[in-house]
């Protein structure tokens, strides 16, 4: 390591998980990618060991972020990174508590600026020291057990690539990236934020609670996990063969598996996705662990404010409040965006 420069400035992605949920740990497999909302930290070298945080998004009283901060340093020291005292300012484009990951997006920003503030090159080897000690920060130090789908996109995501992620690989998590040229096949990629929020650092939450029973084998739930992966690897070959409307439609039967038989979507989910699908679109699904978030919609272009507005009108319809959308497409994984000294 050389000597720790004065400050860094750095950025990591949320992600959206395009197909396979809740199979990262059960052993199996998911493809996320990368997305361009981003949380950005700025590391300031301090003089003494201390850390100190700020954030610009964290409603007052709340102290819960600080912990995924003081994780993932704790973990970098674990792993033999002499990692000074900090100033550690946050921002963030992620939406809180909406299944596009937004702890992993603070977690990987932190752990990069920390690398660029060390001189350690965000190589592929760095990259995924980082996403592991990222995901123990979150398991053991904030008490949501992830499975690590959310820290490798953030960390291994490519520009124009989705991130095929098996965790069945013996040697660890094996990623394979994905091009996904929805942009030149004339399809968009919705994402709807319902606004329902969900926190998967409760421990006796619902996500804890459907961990619990996957490692129980309760055949449901099981069934999910089986039939997903199937659906990932169909998905694949449905990318490489540009065969949109059959990953469309393997969306939109993930939908119905995490809505029957894995039971993590609530109304205003389904009702996205039922509202998206009658509009036109070629599938769609929630994205995230479940219990609120958002959906992922894959749609023509050309009608993807179509199938905005047909959203909008079906929650207001409900009397619930305006979803927000955002379109997205792969983007970039984390990286150093300036360094001082």
């Amino acid at each position: 390591m050389h000597s720790p420069r004065p400050a860094v400035v750095a950025r990591a992605p949320g992600r959206v998980n395009l197909i396979g949920e809740h199979t990262d740990y059960n052993g199996g497999q998911c493809l996320p990618f990368a997305i361009r909302l981003a949380t950005t930290a700025t590391v300031t070298l301090r003089a003494d060991d201390q850390l100190r945080m700020t954030s610009t998004e964290a409603a007052p009283g709340d102290a819960l972020w600080q912990r995924y901060v003081v994780g993932v340093v704790a973990e970098l020291r674990a792993a033999g990174w002499t990692v000074p005292g900090l100033d550690i300012g946050l921002a963030s484009t992620v939406p809180l508590g909406g299944g596009l990951s937004s702890s992993a997006a603070l977690e990987c920003a932190v752990a990069t600026a920390v690398a660029g503030l060390l001189g350690i090159p965000l190589d592929a080897d760095t990259r995924r020291l980082l996403a592991g000690a990222c995901r123990r920060a979150e398991t053991d130090h904030v008490g949501a057990p992830t499975g690590g789908m959310d820290q490798l996109a953030s960390m291994l995501g490519a520009e124009g690539h989705a991130l095929l992620v098996d965790f069945a690989d013996p040697g660890g998590p094996a990623t394979t990236p994905v091009p996904l040229p929805v942009t030149a096949a004339g399809l968009a990629l919705l994402v709807t934020d319902t606004g329902v929020r969900h926190s998967l650092a409760d421990g006796d939450g619902g996500y804890a609670q459907r961990r619990r029973e996957c490692e129980a084998g309760e055949p449901r739930r099981l069934r999910h996990v089986t039939t997903e992966n199937d659906r990932v690897r169909a998905a694949v070959e449905a990318i490489d063969d540009g065969e949109w409307d059959r990953l469309g439609a393997l969306m939109t039967a993930s939908h119905a598996s995490l809505r029957d038989d894995f039971e993590v979507s609530v109304p205003q989910l389904d009702l996205a996705v039922e509202t998206a699908n009658g509009a036109g679109a070629l599938g769609s699904r929630m994205t995230g662990g479940g219990f609120g978030g958002c959906t992922i919609t894959l749609v023509a272009a050309d009608r993807a404010a179509v199938v905005r507005e047909a959203v909008d009108a079906a929650y207001a319809e409900r009397g619930w409040a305006r979803p927000v959308h955002h379109l997205v497409e792969p983007g970039p994984g984390a990286e150093v965006l300036s360094t001082a000294g």
